[in-house]
């Protein structure tokens, strides 16, 4: 976790030092320390190692806490419209109480507009039906996203804001910011192109609790399954704020996209 944790201080500070209060870290000084990270094949299985690690403890810290196991499926469908926009919806099916109860399904359609190599916007609109006290209630969540992607000595980095405004049907509206980063690691196995990645997204109350509620930190690997068919499967550990107490939840996922 401490290999995740300092690429992800490296990149943002490398995108924007001054968001993050480092402002006194030149560029330079990430890219020496991203240049340790090539030093051949020794290194590479390190942080093979190091991955595998994060997943295997991660589980057995967690699996018998407080926390539920849960499952989750996504479904996506890209459907590109000209060079620079594409179309997205997704769908996605959620079960808790350790995969034993379905609670939670969502649908999702959105545009994302490629404004230059390193940069994306996009805006939609996501529909949510999330069981809660034995009945599925409704949210309905229209959103905005902000993508900044970079290469940095093979890895591939995104760091995606996510602003949502919240409607309910049964509470008071709020919204919400998420920011999630992703890194995807040089190396890729197989025919399938099997290739590790990990993330961590964080979550910001905004209206009635303005605050750090909620944490999501995964590693998985994405692989082809066919020339527009693409499966990642992760293990995820989130932790959601609740009556001052940050209990675990893990998550086992599965996400399979399709391109047009």
């Amino acid at each position: 976790m401490l290999l995740g944790f300092s690429l992800m201080c490296a990149f943002r500070t490398y995108l924007a030092p001054s968001h993050i209060g480092m402002a006194g870290v030149p560029p330079t000084a990430v890219i020496g320390w991203c240049s340790l990270l090539r030093k051949g094949e020794k290194m590479k299985k390190q942080i093979l190692l190091i991955l595998g690690l994060v997943l295997l403890l991660a589980a057995k810290v967690y699996a018998y806490d407080d926390g539920d196991f849960q499952v989750w499926n996504t479904d996506v469908q890209d459907f590109k419209i000209n060079k620079d926009l594409k179309a997205s919806f997704e769908e996605e099916f959620r079960w808790a109480d350790n995969s034993s109860e379905f609670y939670y399904h969502h649908y999702d359609a959105g545009l994302i507009y490629t404004l230059s190599k390193h940069l994306n916007f996009g805006a939609g609109y996501r529909h949510i039906y999330e069981l809660k006290t034995r009945k599925f209630k409704a949210e309905k969540s229209p959103y905005l996203t902000l993508s900044l992607l970079r290469d940095l000595s093979g890895f591939k980095f995104e760091d995606r804001s996510r602003l949502e405004y919240r409607n309910f049907g049964y509470q008071a509206d709020s919204g919400r910011y998420r920011n999630k980063l992703t890194v995807k690691l040089p190396w890729k196995f197989t025919k399938m192109e099997i290739q590790p990645y990990f993330s961590d997204e964080v979550f910001f109350g905004i209206g009635g609790a303005n605050q750090f509620n909620q944490n999501r930190f995964s590693s998985g690997i994405g692989m082809n399954l066919a020339k527009n068919v693409k499966l990642e499967v992760y293990y995820m550990l989130q932790n959601a704020k609740s009556k001052g107490k940050w209990p675990g939840t893990n998550v086992l996922g599965t996400k399979v996209k399709m391109a047009f």
